[in-house]
């Protein structure tokens, strides 16, 4: 029974070790992360990879499930991860004092692969803080373990204490918790500068006056009805869908864009400022996220700021393929390295496709792409609405696949005409009687021309639409219902200025967004 207890004891002793060994590779990873940049540091470049990797219908599942947290979930998933190995590895540390630490060494080119395996590497520097962090830890698991005896040394022991070179194994625990407890927080102290400095270039840009300001907001376009939407969303309330697990901090003065690719004859690449010294234009767009469920929050309405894209395009030389144009998609890449694909004709059709500067009046916050983000009216976001754009080539759709297509999504995706009820909530009880049933509807660059709203299996019926500010802007609805006492379901569809009528067949987000009709069931007392 000792020998057991003193073999459970050691055990529990190694895997401490292996804790303490996995958060000296942390903290020493983001330390040398500072010598090479942020993006290289093992939690957020294994994540990237993750996230890379992850099969669409998973990334579907956690930004339903989770939303603007799944980045958060993701990195406490690896942090635990690395945890649990950690210590299974220092368990074993007693009994294989050579190998355990080898297998940490295994786990930092891992993340080295990882970090070196992403869009935006630029090439194997990126390995260099897992290897570095990897090696502190197998050298910290080493000298832990070799202050615990080995199982069979401990048997051969009873009656003779724990066999644990305690004070050796105190001291040098001890040493190594407050080596990482130092060296983390120093790590992100340093790699937190950068950022400050991207936040001082950001708090510094002055937007000029729009040469073409947004039309005013139409009297009545805001209902102001308690529970619905209002139609401008805040910058802190607008949804934020992309696969950065680190928001990218780009300081204003070494951003550049480059335009080039097939059918430029003129390549171009322009400065922060020299965006601004061109005319700009304010517009109310509506955003939508692909992976916007029927009835879904990943849609929003702001004002925007920014440079005509075709008028940038028409400089560099680009032409439409109607018009006799070699390209007819336009990649867009952002300083993370993700891609996004567009169709030449749809940003040279005129409408306001831009490359924005401001939101809300107000430069883009950095988890809007500052400093500077592509927007189409019309298209979902995977599709148009590139942030922290670097660069932008012409090309064709039979030549190259954007991140999203890769990952079965369709290349081109037109936003489909939805609607959406916000009040009453689903399963809220109200009172019989005057009932305002109230919501949202979008058809961008086609305009909402109509909604209806039918309860139970009755008629359709008409709503009352508010103004409208544009047909690339989403229009609130409301419907007053005289309730009856019992359990109803409420339903919605939109009409777009085409004539087409919202379907009633249900499809899933991938690959060109979801279908159907929104409705929610309440309770009537």
């Amino acid at each position: 029974m000792r020998t057991w207890r003193k073999s459970l004891l050691h055990a529990a002793l190694g895997a401490l070790s292996g804790l303490v060994a996995g958060y000296v590779a942390l903290a020493v990873a983001e330390l040398t992360a500072v010598a090479v940049r942020p993006e290289a540091g093992p939690v957020t470049a294994v994540g990237g990879a993750a996230i890379d990797r992850t099969p669409a219908a998973v990334k579907v599942w956690a930004i339903r499930n989770f939303g603007a947290d799944d980045k958060l979930v993701l990195r406490l998933g690896i942090v635990a991860v690395l945890a649990l190995f950690a210590m299974a590895l220092g368990a074993l540390a007693p009994r294989f004092r050579r190998a355990a630490p080898a297998g940490v060494l295994v786990f930092g080119a891992v993340g080295a692969l990882a970090a070196t395996s992403r869009p935006d590497s630029p090439g194997a520097l990126d390995a260099v803080p897992s290897l570095v962090g990897a090696v502190a830890a197998a050298v910290v698991l080493y000298l832990l373990a070799s202050r615990l005896p080995s199982p069979g040394a401990a048997a051969a022991m009873p009656g003779e204490g724990s066999g644990v070179d305690r004070r050796g194994f105190v001291l040098g625990l001890a040493g190594a918790t407050a080596a990482a407890a130092v060296a983390g927080p120093l790590g992100r102290s340093l790699n937190a500068a950068d950022a400050e400095r991207a936040a001082e270039s950001r708090a510094g840009v002055r937007l000029p006056a729009p040469a073409s300001p947004a039309p005013p907001l139409p009297r009545g376009v805001d209902l102001k009805l308690p529970g619905l939407t209002p139609f401008t969303t805040p910058a802190r309330d607008f949804y934020r869908v992309d696969t950065a697990l680190t928001v990218p901090r780009v300081d204003v003065g070494g951003w550049r864009l480059r335009v080039h690719g097939r059918g430029v004859g003129k390549p171009l690449t322009v400065t922060f400022q020299d965006l601004l010294r061109r005319p700009l234009i304010e517009r109310d767009t509506t955003l939508t996220c692909v992976s916007n469920e029927v009835g879904g929050p990943y849609v929003g309405t702001a004002r925007w700021l920014g440079v005509p894209l075709a008028d940038v395009l028409r400089e560099a030389g680009v032409r439409a393929p109607s018009r006799g144009g070699p390209a007819d998609q336009l990649v867009a890449r952002s300083v993370d390295g993700m891609t996004l694909g567009t169709p030449v004709e749809t940003v040279l059709d005129g409408r306001d496709a831009l490359l924005a500067v401001g939101m809300n009046g107000a430069p883009l916050p950095f988890e809007h792409g500052f400093p500077v983000r592509m927007l189409v009216p019309g298209l979902f976001g995977y599709a148009s609405a590139c942030k922290w754009i670097k660069d932008i080539e012409l090309t064709t759709f039979d030549a190259y696949d954007p991140y999203w297509v890769r990952r079965d999504w369709a290349a081109k995706a037109p936003v489909k005409t939805q609607s959406r009820i916000d009040t009453p909530k689903p399963f809220a009880n109200v009172k019989a009687g005057a009932v305002t049933v109230a919501g949202v509807a979008w058809a961008q660059h086609k305009g909402v021309d109509g909604v209806e709203v039918r309860v139970d299996d009755g008629d359709w019926q008409r709503a009352e639409l508010a103004a409208e500010a544009g047909v690339d802007t989403w229009r609130q609805w409301s419907f007053a219902w005289r309730a009856t006492p019992g359990t109803h379901a409420l339903h919605v569809r939109a009409t777009d200025r085409t004539g087409y009528v919202q379907t009633a067949e249900r499809t899933r987000t991938i690959p060109d967004g979801a279908s159907g009709r929104h409705s929610v069931v309440v309770t009537v007392a």
